[in-house]
């Protein structure tokens, strides 16, 4: 669907004509209504046609002369500033676009007519697939698995932890529970498509096609990373800019040896972690550059930081060799300092020597980008509704609010349904970032859509749904959810709750350290790096001097860090920052200090280790056998002690033939919690009746062993 003006603007009619149009065909709408898809049908048809009469397609022909003019006024300004001669266009020229745009409308018109139906976005699971819910107790995941609760508890008992059946069993010992009996556990958030973004979609391998690769560029203002894509697209985008400077995110594609690269420029990088933030990782290949004539700077170590956080590869392109006091031997230097080893020097970071200016090394940075991507195996399937992430977003008073959206996996098509962020809508509109009208895109193609009734932020995801009433339904959920939950940008961790908060994945603590000077941001790594605690790693992903920054508040909410500060003290706006963000700040002044409290946080984090501390025994000498108490085994207790609320086992001939608990201890017809060596008493077990005489029960309980 669009509205009588949009659809006009598309077609280069008036609005009159359009509605003229509508009337002859028997189509009831007025100016400010909206225009369905059986009515763009019926119009693209009357006008791909030619069915209009003299006086309308006059108009067109006017409309097709005044963006032609446009055009050559446009061109002569760029010769001014360019100083690039280009060949005037002609008749020639015209005919070109007349013929763009009956193609299109022909594609439109056979589009809307045989809209294949795509694969919709779906978890399918099979019957060796359990789901997890969070807060599943013991007793809701052996109904999942389908085997009694004791048995779980079994199981659980192997992995040395005592738990009952109202207790909630976590996701990593669920998952060693299934994979014992043969199934796998998925979590439930990761079927459903309402969390889409957590959606995990097995695609068959047939129908993967390689995808174009997504390059990042990054690096410190004015070392050119405008100018480098200035050059690879060929146009002039840096004098459209303010200042010089980039002042939004945009996204670009271009064609190398006959294969596709999508660029996204972005105006710093926090834009570029804000997006990872909202969980949009849409990057494959990150490009720094660094000028060879002022080597690494502030902004450079943010770009690393950044990248490294990401944990996508990186290219490194030395920018501005045409300057007489170029000196790339200092740029290797400088990035190896920070961290990014160059391959000639046993590293695995490509270096590239580059002028974006006068377009050396271009070639060779591009057939790097595409060695990289060959190397990642890059795949899409194009069979599929879209889904990806919103690269930019913005509201313009004609056409409403214009998103540029990365396709990820799938083919966006016009009419389709679609949820981005928390908002339903239709996309309306589908063009190429040359600004040219599609009626479909695939896999890593950057296209701007209108059709939304709300803007989206930068990052926020989107996938397209069968319909618009299952698109709604969609939306509605997640907005509920969104009302119920806190914090939904953010999800870093504090110190106090590692353990609760972090449950699977790595064992890894991410920190961002910030001191007073390089002597203490040296002694607080080395001493972090130190700790050795089983199975946990730190990584430091930032380390500097001075205060706190917003961009390490960025940096630590979207790699869930924490944030420590030695002998700094960061001001109130950055501490509400922080909260804002929900990220955990802790601040220091005394080394051992900050090492005794994370060395703890550490050690709670690990999931305890609880071990079988055996109580003692007893020899069955008689047994009495009652209808309403079952077998009591007469015994003498002949080491250590039996207790009424230990766990015990039965052993016959050095075999255990059954692992329970004692249900009762009598002495003298007294009911007893303990009997100590060499002291005869009734013991009866827990559900378990077969017992014998000579048969040794082993008393024994689970303790929980200190790290």
């Amino acid at each position: 669907m669009m509205s009588v003006k949009e659809y006009a603007n598309d077609v280069n009619l008036s609005v009159e004509k359009i509605l003229e149009l509508c009337n002859r065909l028997g189509i009831s709408v007025a100016e400010e209504e909206m225009l369905d898809d059986d009515a763009i049908i019926m119009l693209d048809n009357e006008i791909a046609n030619n069915n209009l009469s003299e006086e309308e397609q006059q108009n067109i022909d006017q409309q097709s002369d005044i963006e032609e003019q446009e055009e050559e006024i446009e061109e002569e300004v760029n010769i001014t500033m360019t100083k690039i001669p280009k060949k005037k266009k002609g008749k020639s020229t015209l005919n070109n676009k007349t013929n763009k745009k009956n193609d299109f409308l022909k594609k439109r018109k056979e589009m809307y007519k045989h809209k294949d139906k795509l694969k919709a976005n779906t978890v399918e699971l099979d019957d060796n697939v359990v789901l997890y819910k969070e807060g599943m107790t013991v007793g809701e995941f052996s109904t999942a698995l389908g085997i009694s609760v004791g048995e779980v508890i079994k199981k659980l008992m192997s992995l040395g932890m005592m738990m009952n059946l109202n207790q909630v069993i976590d996701f990593d010992t669920a998952s060693i529970i299934s994979g014992d009996i043969g199934k796998e556990l998925k979590r439930e958030e990761t079927t459903s498509e309402v969390n889409f973004e957590e959606l995990e979609i097995a695609d068959d391998e047939t129908e993967l096609v390689n995808r174009p690769p997504v390059v990042t560029i990054m690096g410190h203002v004015d070392h050119g990373k405008t100018t480098l894509l200035d050059t690879i697209r060929k146009t002039n985008v840096v004098s459209g800019e303010a200042g010089g400077i980039t002042q939004a995110i945009g996204a670009y594609q271009i064609t190398y040896h006959d294969q596709k690269i999508t660029f996204i420029d972005t105006p710093g990088h926090a834009a570029f972690t804000e997006m990872r933030a909202r969980g949009a990782s849409v990057t494959d290949i990150v490009i720094i550059i660094v000028a060879a004539d002022d080597g690494v700077m502030p902004q450079t170590k943010e770009a690393i930081d950044h990248a490294k956080a990401a944990g996508v590869p990186i290219i490194v392109a030395v920018n501005k060799m045409d300057k007489p006091d170029a000196n790339p031997e200092r740029v290797l230097t400088e990035m190896a300092e920070a961290g990014v080893i160059p391959e000639s020097w046993g590293g695995d970071t490509m270096f590239v020597n580059i002028s974006a200016k006068t377009g050396m090394g271009i070639d060779d940075l591009l057939e790097r980008v595409l060695l990289l991507s060959e190397m990642q195996e890059l795949k899409a399937n194009p069979n599929r509704y879209a889904s990806g992430a919103v690269i930019e977003a913005k509201i313009d008073k004609n056409s409403g609010v214009v998103s540029t959206l990365l396709i990820q996996n799938g083919t966006l098509r016009l009419g389709d349904a679609i949820v981005v962020g928390n908002y339903a809508g239709k996309v309306r509109t589908l063009k190429n970032d040359l600004n040219e009208s599609l009626v479909s895109a695939g896999p890593s193609t950057p296209v701007t859509i209108t059709g939304l009734s709300e803007s989206p932020s930068a990052g926020d995801k989107f996938m397209v749904f069968e319909n618009e009433k299952k698109a709604k339904n969609i939306a509605n959920e997640r907005q509920l959810k969104m009302k119920n939950t806190n914090n939904q940008i953010s999800h870093s961790v504090s110190l106090d709750d590692l353990f609760n908060r972090i449950s699977d994945g790595a064992k890894e603590i991410n920190i961002v350290l910030k001191t007073d000077v390089k002597g203490s941001e040296e002694a607080v790594r080395n001493s972090l790096l130190k700790l050795d605690v089983e199975g946990i790693h730190i990584n430091i992903i930032r380390s500097g001097i001075g205060a706190i920054s917003p961009s390490d508040i960025v940096l630590a909410s979207a790699s869930d860090a924490i944030i420590i500060g030695f002998n700094i003290r960061p001001d109130n706006k950055t501490m509400d920052y922080a909260k804002e963000r929900n990220v955990d700040i802790r601040l220091y002044n005394i080394i051992y200090k900050l090492v005794e409290e994370m060395e703890a946080a550490l050690k709670g984090k690990l999931e305890p280790i609880y071990e079988e501390k055996v109580l003692g025994s007893a020899e069955v000498r008689k047994l009495f056998k009652f209808s309403k108490v079952g077998t009591i085994a007469g015994s003498m207790v002949t080491d250590g002690i039996i207790k009424r609320d230990a766990k015990a086992r039965v052993i016959r001939d050095g075999v255990i033939i059954y692992d329970g608990a004692i249900n009762t201890i009598a002495r003298e017809k007294d009911q007893v919690k303990e009997v100590k060596q060499g002291i005869e008493c009734g013991i009866t077990i827990e559900n378990f009746n077969d017992i014998k005489e000579k048969d040794i029960i082993e008393a024994y309980e689970i303790v929980e062993i200190e790290r």
